[in-house]
């Protein structure tokens, strides 16, 4: 992982020579500037100054500046270079609800040690790290060779056949590893189960048939002859509470 890249103001030099120690010390970071003034740190901070900076350790209290002129520093960088993390340092606790407000990533009090100014790195490091992107909620399943990511907006029922688990989509029928009861644990929110042997996605279901004492889904994309989707099975112990929940969502027929 690189290094970040630091900015320090400080108007003490003894404070400010020792932070850039202990973040040169931590092997996290490299300091690309110290500076002693609010004008100097403005300056440092903005895009157009071609000075790259990560992180900025800014002092609350500068002599020149007033009691709380870091915190004018801290907003501005906020507010003209978001990708700036600020940390502030100050020997004072009052300023650490104004450093929470300011979005402030850490406050460190003097005097520093090098614990504590690593572990402010660590944190940033860990911020600003690449995440992988979240596929928990993603179907894999099989078809021939290949694998098949799928989203649960996707797909239209899971069938229990032939000791396989087959999932049911507009781009065909996969087979897959997980069983009924796994799926069903994982995404409840999103099936409903109808039948011993089938869950079903309830978005796509397009009707409900009953013909002498057989209960019925069609769950697809189209309702019309020879329509794309599915016929899924409904368990006689379970057909009226599909049906009182598939119209309790939808109106146009009293119940």
């Amino acid at each position: 992982m690189n290094r970040l890249r630091a900015l320090v103001l400080e108007d003490e030099w003894p404070a400010r020579n020792y932070l850039v120690e202990l973040i040169h010390g931590s092997g996290l970071a490299q300091v690309v500037g110290a500076v002693a003034t609010e004008a100097e740190a403005r300056e440092a901070l903005l895009p157009s100054s071609g000075l790259a900076v990560d992180v900025a350790f800014i002092d609350v209290q500068l002599a020149r500046g007033g009691d709380a002129a870091g915190l004018d520093v801290a907003r501005a960088a906020a507010a003209t270079n978001a990708d700036v993390q600020v940390v502030l340092a100050t020997a004072f606790e009052q300023h650490a609800l104004e450093a929470f407000k300011l979005g402030a990533v850490d406050y460190l009090l003097k005097p520093f040690s090098e614990e504590r100014v690593t572990q402010c790195l660590t944190r940033i490091q860990q911020r600003r790290a690449p995440r992988a992107p979240n596929f928990t909620d993603r179907i894999v399943a099989r078809r021939k060779k290949s694998l098949v990511f799928l989203e649960p907006k996707e797909i239209w029922a899971f069938e229990a056949a032939e000791r396989l688990t087959f999932v049911h989509t507009k781009l065909g029928r996969f087979d897959m590893d997980l069983s009924l009861s796994s799926i069903e644990q994982s995404l409840g929110a999103v099936v409903t189960r109808v039948h011993r042997n089938w869950l079903v996605n309830a978005s796509h279901i397009k009707e409900l048939s009953r013909d002498d004492a057989e209960t019925s889904l069609f769950v697809g994309e189209t309702l019309t002859e020879g329509g794309i989707g599915v016929r899924v099975p409904v368990a006689r112990d379970r057909s009226h509470e599909v049906r009182e929940m598939l119209l309790e969502n939808a109106t146009g027929l009293r119940r």
